[in-house]
């Protein structure tokens, strides 16, 4: 395609960038930008795709079901269930074609990293705040209610992981999802009860090592330098 010499096309693109970005900053985004001491961060919190209305309606709806099932069945079903529904979100905080503010991200001057570290933790607290709402609303012991959250992480590290180094976040759902679904078959014929998968401390060193190994290779791949995509 022939440009005609007076069309600058990097400077109509940006004029397309900002008119995408340009909108009002409502008083969360104000909020979190104070208190990250970074606009650009807020503004790359509050545009996570795991984040947005759609998702967080979602995950409430399935944790709600579990919710329901576990008060009618007596099985801690909100326990097996938020580690996956977490494992998702944390795959889809990252990564290009599915995160609406990557480039944003990669041009931050708190770098790549930052942005997913604050990403992440956001996931993990909402998914942490839904799965304890359920697990208390559905009157599952103290020790069920707490105990997946260390496992959650371990899933959560691990489709972040696979997310990042395939470049693909169906990938990283699939991987996390099938491991945690493998994990619960497995302590479920081993030991006879589903629960023990959230409640056998024998497990939760297995699942910090995951989730170390997994870090490192987080960090491994996200090691660019600020400014490239």
């Amino acid at each position: 395609m022939n440009v005609p010499e007076d069309v600058n096309l990097d400077r109509v693109w940006t004029g397309i960038a900002t008119g995408l970005w340009r909108r009002e900053v409502r008083w969360p985004e104000r909020i979190i930008g104070r208190l990250l001491r970074s606009p650009g961060l807020a503004r790359a919190l509050l545009t996570t795709p795991s984040l947005l209305v759609p998702w967080l309606l979602a995950s409430a709806v399935v944790l709600g079901a579990g919710t329901v099932a576990t008060a009618a069945s007596g099985r801690p079903l909100v326990s097996l269930v938020a580690p996956a529904v977490a494992a998702a979100g944390i795959a889809y905080a990252y990564g290009p074609g599915i995160d609406p503010a990557w480039e944003l991200s990669c041009s931050a001057a708190v770098g790549v990293r930052m942005v997913l570290l604050v990403r992440a933790f956001g996931v993990l607290a909402v998914d942490t705040v839904f799965g304890l709402v359920g697990s208390a609303a559905s009157g599952a012991t103290v020790g069920v209610t707490f105990g997946w959250l260390i496992p959650m992480t371990a899933v959560s590290a691990l489709a972040l992981a696979t997310a990042t180094v395939t470049r693909s976040a169906l990938v990283g759902t699939v991987a996390g999802s099938a491991a945690w679904a493998g994990t619960v078959l497995y302590t479920r014929t081993a030991e006879g009860r589903v629960a023990a998968v959230v409640t056998d401390s024998s497990l939760v060193v297995p699942y910090l090592v995951v989730t170390a190994c997994c870090t490192a290779i987080v960090l491994f791949t996200t090691r660019m330098p600020k400014g490239s995509s």
